[in-house]
């Protein structure tokens, strides 16, 4: 895969606009596996932002990043456990700045030193 389908590119420029299309390419059986269970919708959360960290994004990347994920969610998943209802009803109700202040605190939640 060439670099220009990634949303990230080796050198640290984002493009959020890049996040569907990512999103699009997980197979239907892999996004199952990961939004079925909260848990495991947070640990490959986990895993995504330790990758970004490793890259050097800070958490406003990540949050910007995160927000296009959640909208992308919001607009085309189906909530599978209580958690993820509740995520997507506060997506719902929020503005553009209270969703952007969500997608920070779902990058802190899922960060790996902070995981519960």
């Amino acid at each position: 895969m060439t670099e220009h389908n990634h949303v990230v590119s080796k050198d640290g420029d984002i493009d959020p606009g890049k996040v569907e299309s990512a999103i699009s390419r997980i197979s239907s059986g892999e996004k199952e596996r990961i939004l079925r269970d909260f848990d495991e919708f947070k640990s490959y959360l986990s895993k995504r932002i330790a990758m970004a960290e490793s890259i050097g994004l800070d958490e406003e990347q990540m949050a910007k990043i995160a927000q296009k994920v959640a909208d992308y969610l919001a607009s085309h998943e189906e909530p599978r456990n209580n958690e993820e209802l509740l995520l997507q009803e506060l997506w719902k109700v929020g503005n553009q700045e209270q969703r952007h202040m969500l997608a920070h605190m779902l990058v802190r939640l899922a960060q790996p030193q902070r995981a519960h």
